[in-house]
């Protein structure tokens, strides 16, 4: 079966035709498909999209489709400049190709689609092309998703950050985290309320009127616009920040009291334990099991502070949110006399968001935020395979590439 005749079942494309395959140079490296116009057929208008009349054509142009057997392909045409009366003398508009990409529209969805499997420039090396086209390809690729993806039916969503460059640089994330459809969003340069806002409305305001339930942390600002924007849905602070912020403040309480003892000079038990503290009784290693064990022989802060956050792990197990909202008001008491200050910083963060916390049993759990930290995960292992994007409109393109779930067209042939 010759090259042509191939070309004419998977690339066919009207009112043009293919020319006889040739070898480019005597290295047989590249294949060249001549292309020209029907005799009958008219040029179309790049700016209306009118056929219009002819007015002259320009020196031929190269296009790069698909490589054959790792044979780079080359498409040879000379493009035909219009002259239409609404447009004045322009160039026409070509099936394979938009605007002035010099590589077809086959070939950019081929490349974005193997730079979801491999880093961009593994793709860019394995296909003999540059890392400029894998990143155009991902380009046009998570541009067409974007106008064709279906946001209807979305009914939960989460909301977090991550540090994406030195200096405090953040990125906004809201993902749909539905039983049925989880995926990124949209991505928002900074973490700051009006980033969020402006997300958002770019979702459009029947998109937030659908959202039943909205999951995030405790951070301010987001719960200000979800309030606002999303006024209607159940917004539940998840199991997973409200832990991590127990640990931390018991990570501090043994820190600060094992620089004590060592200053007094007591013997150091608290040496070696942080993960025995941090960790769930049923996650430990025997070694740490047996470490915990001794430390709870002690009257120390550090004890005392892990006591606490076992205690607030039965707050989970309640059914009705008046029950667990007596027993986080009894909890918070006793932490608050409990001289243990950055657990006092928590509870009094707990009393703050106490109708936010409850939400949690609105919505039986269905929620979590443990969606969103793998997607959160997910991201960075995006960007670390990169060794790091530079500029923003990379980074963003890369993470709705391979965590947005975009749609693409319709194919007469699949490249694998």
């Amino acid at each position: 079966m010759q090259l042509k005749t191939i070309l004419n079942r998977v690339e066919r494309h009207k009112s043009f035709v293919y020319g006889e395959p040739r070898w480019a140079d005597e290295t047989h490296s590249t294949i060249e498909v001549p292309i020209e116009p029907r005799a009958n057929g008219r040029p179309v208008c790049s700016g209306c999209g009118q056929r219009r009349p002819g007015y002259d054509r320009l020196r031929p142009r190269r296009f790069e489709f698909v490589p054959l057997w790792q044979i780079a392909v080359v498409w040879v045409y000379a493009l035909r400049r219009v002259n239409c009366p609404r447009c004045g003398i322009v160039v026409e508009r070509v099936p394979w190709s938009t605007g002035k990409s010099r590589l077809t529209t086959t070939y950019q969805w081929f490349l974005a689609g193997w730079a979801r499997r491999l880093s961009w420039q593994e793709v860019a090396t394995v296909f003999h092309t540059t890392w400029e086209h894998v990143r155009d390809s991902v380009r046009y690729a998570v541009r067409w998703g974007l106008v064709h993806r279906d946001l209807q039916g979305v009914t939960a969503i989460g909301v977090d950050e991550i540090q994406w460059r030195r200096g405090h640089r953040y990125l906004t994330l809201v993902y749909q985290i539905d039983a049925g459809c989880r995926r990124l969003l949209w991505i928002g340069r900074e973490r700051t309320e009006e980033s969020l806002r402006h997300g958002l409305e770019l979702l459009g305001e029947n998109f937030c009127e659908g959202l039943r339930y909205v999951c995030s942390d405790m951070w301010q600002p987001y719960l200000q616009v979800l309030a606002e924007q999303a006024g209607g849905a159940i917004h539940v602070l998840d199991r997973f920040h409200i832990m991590k912020q127990l640990g931390e403040a018991i990570d501090q309480v043994r820190a600060g009291e094992a620089r004590r003892m060592k200053h007094d000079g007591y013997e150091p038990v608290l040496k070696h334990s942080r993960w025995c503290l941090l960790k769930r009784p049923e996650n430990l290693t025997d070694r740490q099991t047996v470490k915990l064990r001794e430390l709870l022989k002690y009257n120390l802060r550090a004890v005392r502070a892990y006591l606490h956050r076992e205690d607030f792990q039965r707050f989970w197990e309640y059914q009705s949110p008046a029950w667990a909202g007596k027993f986080l008001d009894e909890w918070c008491g006793r932490v608050m006399r409990s001289r243990l200050e950055p657990l006092k910083k928590v509870a009094r963060s707990l009393r703050k968001h106490h109708e936010l916390l409850l939400s949690w049993f609105r919505a039986k759990g269905t929620i979590s935020a443990g969606i969103v930290e793998g997607f959160n995960n997910k991201a960075k292992l995006t960007m670390r395979k990169s060794y790091g994007f530079r500029e923003y409109e990379t980074i963003e393109l890369a993470l709705y590439h391979q965590l947005g779930q975009l749609p693409q067209p319709d194919f007469n042939h699949e490249f694998c």
